[in-house]
């Protein structure tokens, strides 16, 4: 097989004047399948170029990965069309027909996991382990959704009258735009997508300016399984071009669902948009998680599910922990803990070393962020037990923050970075309170021993997910989505082929006994 290699030169994070992030200058090289290194559109089957293209760009060393079509309005109506052209014969398929191709599209991602892995720390950053995780989260919505298509029932109602039968069947609501974000880009791709298919919609995907390869390579294998043409398309733009793709996604009235995963400010203004034909929509948004550890905890599982929810992926995850809530009585054992696992858990680097946990942020704005709110937060008070300096390009320390009051900012907007804040309360009611405290409610995490307490904060948490005793939480077969000004809808389980659906009432009359 045909490969591309993918050379750069030397990547290495320079040593800070605590000799905390030190690295050793390697050379690195990534080597990925042609055929899964795409750079032009997919549209109704076909590779198609633009007049421009855009960089992507590797986070760890801003080093130029490859160009990639800059599609614009042009491109994403004919996309829109392709995919409306198709339509009408995908949902004819029959749901056994549909099921066989996701599950041949989710063998062929197991084949080909190792370089779809690759990709996602070339152009995401994120350290190869985490990337092979991902890969396989991102197959098993492909899996699930391929055994739910068969799945989809009516209903037939019990009339009150003798002359009529009443049926309720379920169809799909046609084309669907799916937007996505760059920090899983290839799994927050499956789990919309593979439902929307299994239902018998028909898909445009716009990916995030920064990861556009892995939807790329989705689409190649899509047409490998035999996907037929104009059922899956991808139009990658610019962040200059998104703007305008996105409207046109939003408001083309062949569209007829949106399902979009970002920040709830960018939320907002694509349910205006969708607002002026009354489409349908799923909007999985920002999220500002507590993570709150009771007295009763058992400490070395609490910073087990800290380590594991704070900094995964960086801390670049919509559901990561960002505001700790520690119980006076165990506070400093936590703190201590939680620090020296920090010291030998994590180390900084290039995503394809097999060392690295912790790589880039996305780009220089997201350290600029994560920094900018280390430094409010140390003029308020809040003291820096670990980490705390920004590093070369967007590599950040992975830092631990103490006597932390919730009127810093890092306490009030979500991070998205190694930051991990604790803030120390002393009752149950006081840590609800603070963790109720904001306009958003994706994901929550507590740790307790106290099967009463347990009850009483799972229900009174109020977030979409809740991790009991839990750091990591996502899987195909739970729903995902959150309350509040954290989105609508839910993915994943058996109720996200739902939101591609509609329900149609028949009735059924004039009949003689």
């Amino acid at each position: 097989m045909a490969s591309f290699c993918l050379l750069r030169s030397c990547y290495v994070v320079r040593q800070d004047s605590h000799g905390l992030s030190a690295m050793l200058r390697r050379r690195y090289s990534l080597n990925i399948s042609a055929e899964l290194l795409r750079t032009e559109s997919f549209i109704g089957g076909k590779w198609v170029s633009t007049p421009s293209t855009f960089p992507v760009l590797d986070p760890a060393t801003g080093k130029k990965i490859a160009n990639v079509s800059d599609c614009g309005p042009h491109e994403a109506r004919d996309a829109v069309s392709a995919a409306y052209k198709a339509f009408y014969s995908w949902k004819e398929q029959t749901a056994k027909e549909r099921s066989v191709l996701l599950r041949k599209w989710f063998d062929l991602l197991i084949q080909h996991k190792d370089d779809l892995a690759k990709l996602i720390t070339a152009e995401c950053g994120k350290p190869m382990k985490e990337s092979l995780g991902e890969i396989a989260y991102s197959a098993s919505f492909l899996e699930w959704f391929s055994e739910e298509a068969p799945r989809v029932y009516g209903d037939v109602v019990p009339t009150n009258t003798k002359d009529r039968r009443i049926i309720l069947l379920k169809q799909p609501v046609g084309v669907a735009s799916i937007i996505t974000p760059w920090n899983f880009p290839s799994a927050m791709i499956t789990r919309k997508v593979a439902a929307a298919l299994a239902a018998g919609c028909t898909v445009v995907v716009k990916p995030a300016e920064d990861t556009p390869l892995s939807a790329l390579a989705l689409a190649e294998l899509s047409a490998q399984a035999g996907i037929p043409a104009g059922v899956f398309n991808v139009v990658p733009c610019s962040r200059e071009s998104t703007p305008a793709v996105g409207e046109i996604l939003c408001t083309d009235p062949m569209v007829g669902k949106v399902s979009f995963t970002g920040s709830t400010a960018t939320g907002k203004i694509l349910l205006k948009h969708a607002a002026g034909t009354v489409k349908r929509v799923s909007m999985e948004l920002g999220g500002h998680a507590p993570f709150i550890v009771f007295d009763s905890a058992d400490i070395d599982k609490a910073v087990a599910g800290a380590m594991a929810s704070k900094f995964r992926n960086s801390g670049q995850t919509c559901v990561c922990s960002n505001r700790f809530l520690v119980q006076s009585g165990i506070h400093d054992q936590f703190v201590e803990k939680l620090g020296k696992a920090m010291d030998t858990e994590l180390h900084l680097g290039h995503g394809s070393d097999p060392t690295t946990t912790q790589g880039p942020l996305i780009n220089v704005r997201a350290a600029e962020k994560v920094e900018h709110q280390i430094t409010d937060a140390v003029s308020q008070g809040a003291t820096v037990l670990r980490g705390g300096k920004r590093l070369e390009g967007s590599f950040m320390q992975p830092t631990l923050l103490a006597n932390v009051t919730t009127n810093m900012l890092c306490t009030r907007e979500e991070t998205f970075g190694p930051l991990l804040p604790v803030i120390k309360f002393n009752t149950e009611e006081e840590a609800l309170l603070m963790a109720n405290a904001s306009n958003v409610g994706l994901a929550g995490y507590f740790y307790s021993k106290d099967i009463d307490q347990i009850w009483r904060v799972a229900e009174q948490l109020e977030v979409g997910m809740v991790g009991v005793n839990e750091g990591l939480i996502s899987t195909s077969v739970a729903t995902f989505g959150g309350v509040k000004q954290s989105g609508l809808g839910r993915e994943g389980s058996k109720y996200g082929i739902d939101e591609y659906l509609e329900i149609k009432y028949m009735c059924f009359g004039g009949l003689t006994s």
